[in-house]
């Protein structure tokens, strides 16, 4: 390219580049030349060489177009502006001088880069908005004691944990003010799989329990095993002696056979923050309050309460029922019902200063486990939490008796001849509440699997599988089946090639009567049996095979889970209850 052609190609505006395009109907930019070009225009093909300057001009289009760089016959090359002089007669050329951007093209540009800039700008500002929440989320280690993630596609449980430990200002005046910070209100929140109902299950804090030994992470990194003590109330699961919230979970699974996943801890302070955060919560009372050890004071119907108000609403244990804690229990389920509405209403989720407010109370207010201790996964959390409709959120407590071993009623006792019902409940994954049941169709043909006839006990033949029962008893189901219950065709295989919650008993369709009888001795439901495959044992023959799940309880120990929950006293978070 001589002198001339590379002037050309210097100065040729980006802006004048945009052509358009007839096969899309889009301007494009075209910012490189399809080929290089002389600044001698070539006669047209055919015409004569002494043409004159009009000729000239387009004679030196014809080859733009049939370059085969070019896109397309049909796509333009390079335009000229409107009333922009005719290309000079080839020859040597004055300086050019830079032709203006259009008003409109520079707009156009200039906006796209300012909004990549801003787009960029708010990407990283909402980034770091996270990692300063990040900041102000405490954690605790609890090991072995919780999970170490969270699942989306499961049924979860978390231990809400409130302390009466005194931080912020103003909570001197409340209980014990040196309190180390034991388990003073204690739920257990669990989600159902399918996100239609969760039921929060109040565990008194003057319940009488064993506490468990409890592995425990020193601030060294080591850890170190604290001693459990017997006959104790369970709010000292929690910081007596150095228990951390991991102690509180393991004591939880002792006394109720639930795994806790995870837990979520606040104090005090927490409760004047949060409320404040929502603009305050709506609670109702059936008579008037003027409580002096709280200094609650409230008339008559339904009130505002948030900060120190709040707290004082949660504390006071003199203005209702008997005075006792299982009636605050109940004041404490209906303020939380109330705060769980306030904080998913519209009121708040459109109100971009009230949510900024509660992310901030919010994370500074927990202290979680590391297995949800970041922001990402308590969001996760939360918008799980979300999917449950408030009127199949269950409140209700554990059933408890007066000790009977104090003359004077302090302390209670689990119930047990009710309440191992309320816990097989929520580890069955039942709902408190009406919801919406599976087809009828799909149910009725599970449980006509149990329908039929039954073989004897010498005809099972049954492969034994371990799928997450505990250590050992896959041999202690094998001898039941034998020694006992008269099933000798039977075998102990080891592991199964991956641990299921649930036990199952897996048979081909000649099997059914066999799978019926082992079902009725193992104390199965119906959703245990999966029909249509089958193992082959060591003579050939085929066995029905029976894995152990984590459900396992123990030879002979009936593996039914219930269908429907049992009638407790109960409130749901949909509606609002006077405290009495």
């Amino acid at each position: 390219m001589d002198a001339q052609g590379r002037g050309r190609a210097d100065n040729i505006d980006p802006a004048d580049q945009w052509v358009l395009n007839p096969n899309t109907g889009e301007y494009e930019l075209r910012l490189t030349p399809s080929a290089p070009q002389s600044g001698v225009p070539r006669p047209r093909r055919g015409s004569p060489a002494n043409a004159g300057p009009g000729a000239g001009t387009r004679a030196r289009r014809a080859p733009e177009r049939e370059s085969p760089a070019t896109p397309g016959p049909d796509v333009p090359g390079p335009r000229r502006r409107r009333g922009a002089p005719a290309e000079p007669p080839p020859g040597r050329r004055k300086g050019r001088t830079k032709p203006k951007k259009s008003k409109a093209k520079k707009i156009l540009l200039w906006t796209g880069g300012s909004m990549a800039f801003v787009l960029v700008a708010v990407s990283a500002a909402g980034y770091l908005y996270l990692k300063h929440l990040e900041g102000n989320v405490s954690t605790t280690d609890v090991g072995s004691a919780g999970k170490k993630g969270f699942s989306k596609d499961e049924a979860f449980n978390i231990l809400i944990i409130g302390t009466d430990k005194r931080t912020g200002k103003g909570n001197e005046g409340y209980g014990d003010k040196g309190s180390v910070g034991h388990a003073d209100t204690n739920i257990l929140l669990h989600v159902s799989k399918d996100r239609t109902n969760a039921t929060a299950l109040s565990i008194p804090r003057d319940l009488i329990v064993d506490v468990p030994d409890c592995p425990t992470k020193q601030p060294d990194g080591s850890e170190k095993v604290l001693p459990g003590t017997q006959n104790v109330r369970f709010n000292t699961s929690l910081g007596q002696d150095g228990r951390d919230p991991g102690c509180t979970m393991r004591t939880v699974k002792a006394v109720t056979g639930i795994s806790v996943d995870h837990f979520m801890m606040a104090d005090f302070n927490a409760v004047k923050t949060l409320t404040s955060a929502v603009g305050g919560v709506d609670v109702c009372v059936a008579h008037a309050v003027n409580d002096k050890e709280s200094h609650l004071k409230l008339p008559a119907g339904k009130s505002k309460v948030e900060g120190e108000q709040a707290l004082a609403f949660v504390r006071t244990r003199h203005s209702f029922g008997n005075q006792g804690d299982l009636d605050r229990i109940k004041v404490q389920q209906q303020f939380l019902g109330s705060l769980m509405r306030k904080m998913s209403s519209s009121d708040t989720l459109t109100n971009p200063a009230k949510l900024i407010s509660l992310a901030e109370a919010a994370t500074k207010a927990l202290t979680v486990d590391t297995g949800i201790g970041n922001v990402s996964t308590l969001k996760d959390v939360a918008l799980e939490l979300k999917k449950v409709p408030t009127k199949n959120i269950t409140f209700t407590t554990v059933p408890v008796l007066d000790n009977p071993a104090e003359k004077v009623k302090a302390t209670v006792v689990v119930n047990q001849s009710q309440a191992p019902a309320v816990f097989d409940a929520i580890k069955s994954d039942v709902s408190f509440t009406a919801v919406k049941q599976k087809e009828k169709k799909e149910k009725a043909e599970v449980a006509a699997r149990l329908k039929g006839t039954r073989s004897a006990a010498a005809d099972i033949r049954v492969d034994i599988y371990n799928g997450g029962a505990p250590g050992g008893s896959a041999q202690e189901t094998l001898n039941w089946l034998q020694n006992t219950e008269g099933v000798p065709k039977s075998s102990q295989l080891g592991n199964a090639a991956a641990p299921l919650s649930k036990t199952t008993v897996e048979y081909s369709p000649d099997q059914a009567d066999q799978a019926r009888k082992l079902a009725d001795l193992m104390g199965l439901s119906a959703s245990a049996l999966k029909p249509g495959k089958s193992e082959k044992n060591s003579q050939g023959l085929p066995a029905i095979v029976l894995t152990l799940g984590k459900d396992f309880k123990g030879a002979g120990v009936s593996l039914t889970t219930p269908t429907k929950a049992p009638e407790v006293d109960k409130s749901t978070a949909d509606k609002t209850v006077c405290a009495s």
